[in-house]
């Protein structure tokens, strides 16, 4: 009798064994990028719990537990750089998710290409990624370009008509890329540009940037940066009283914690996003749009914004290209992403053939009574604009 218990839970076991998928991600939990690195967790954990949750990644006639191992690459992209490849030669993994920060995708792009892994990332928009020739690196993030532009359409929507634009921007490939596409966008419409100025990676002042602002006295403001940059901007737009018609800002404004460090300074700031919790789409793994944010509020308490999207839609991606590809060879999953045309709770995904996503809009945030609501192209509510002086 007890060698039949034996027998039969052993077998039980064996039976319910199921082999696990690992997956690695270089992301940043501390300096300059800790906060949105954070949030881009936080999308990928959500993701790995619904999958495991549903009895994992189907992939063949088997199912896999998803594991992800972590690094912290501090915010710097030569870090980012030497983990890939520790987690692709020394951890066994083939399947990378990216890091946040174009110049961390770039730097994770070039070791995924050498070593023939496979990078799908919700974490850098600049386009410059896109343009080396990789075969084996797809992002779910618009284009740079695509955030200066979609700012440029909205200022140029509203009445009074803005005349003039002051653009100034970081000097890192994501910044410069979305400036660009201001820049461009703005001289295509016939909205004169002011001043078009960069500010050095990493500045703690930007004095003197102010004073040439003021000087040019803009109807628009774009800054293009990242979310510390933009809390400085706003901070010093209002100490040397530059009371832009309209704001907008990359990145900051829809990160929670922008409305934390500024009060009521957010007020009426105009951000561009990757995702807003508006879309309205059906997903293979939430149900909806709808389903996947009540499933990121009931995990973190909070309503999702883009850069935890954009984490959870790569994942996602990822998980759909290796069912349908019912492999995991690195070649069989990559042809399965140039021929993906999925619905997800995060717009239709679908890529050319250098991995840029080519199927989904952005939208535009302003920040109202402390929130973040979606105000073009389609409207949660109206915008507010002129912009109020600073009190």
């Amino acid at each position: 009798m007890r060698f039949l218990l034996f027998f039969l839970t052993i077998f039980v076991s064996l039976s319910f064994s199921q082999e696990v998928l690992k997956l690695g991600a270089a992301i940043s939990f501390s300096g300059k990028y800790a906060k949105e690195g954070e949030l881009l967790k936080r999308g990928y954990e959500l993701w790995k719990d619904r999958v495991n949750s549903q009895g994992g990644v189907k992939i063949g006639d088997k199912s896999y537990r998803v594991d992800i191992i972590y690094y912290d690459d501090q915010s710097d992209p030569k870090t980012t750089a030497k983990l890939v490849e520790k987690l692709i030669t020394e951890d066994g993994v083939s399947f990378i998710l990216g890091p946040y920060g174009s110049s961390q995708v770039f730097a994770a792009a070039g070791v995924v290409e050498k070593y023939r892994a496979l990078m799908v990332q919700g974490g850098g928009a600049s386009s410059k990624i896109y343009k080396q020739g990789y075969k084996h690196v797809f992002g779910v993030f618009n284009v740079a370009p695509d955030y200066g532009k979609n700012l440029i359409d909205l200022a140029l929507s509203l009445e009074p008509k803005p005349r003039t634009v002051a653009i100034v921007y970081e000097k890192d490939i994501f910044s410069e890329d979305a400036a660009t596409g201001a820049l461009e966008e703005a001289k295509r419409k016939g909205l004169k540009v002011v001043l078009f100025e960069s500010y050095p990676k990493g500045s703690q002042d930007l004095s003197s940037l102010m004073l040439k602002v003021r000087l040019s006295n803009p109807d628009v403001v774009i800054g293009a940066g990242h979310f510390k940059d933009s809390v400085l901007v706003v901070k010093q737009l209002k100490q040397f009283k530059i009371n832009p018609k309209f704001l907008g800002l990359t990145v900051g404004p829809p990160v929670p914690a922008f409305v934390e460090a500024l009060g009521k300074d957010a007020e009426h700031i105009f951000g561009p996003v990757q995702w807003t919790k508006a879309f309205s789409y059906r997903d293979p793994l939430f149900g909806s749009t709808r389903g996947y944010v009540e499933a990121y509020r009931e995990k973190y308490g909070e309503d999702p914004e883009y850069h935890a999207a954009g984490g959870t839609a790569a994942a996602l991606v990822l998980q759909l290209a290796l069912e349908k590809a019912g492999s995991l060879e690195v070649d069989k999953v990559r042809s399965a992403l140039l021929s993906m045309r999925e619905e997800t709770f995060y717009g239709v995904i679908g890529f050319d053939e250098t991995g840029k996503i080519v199927t989904k809009p952005m939208a535009v945030i302003q920040i109202q009574n402390g929130k973040p609501v979606t105000v073009y192209p389609f409207q949660e509510a109206k915008p507010v604009y002129p912009k109020p002086e600073w009190d």
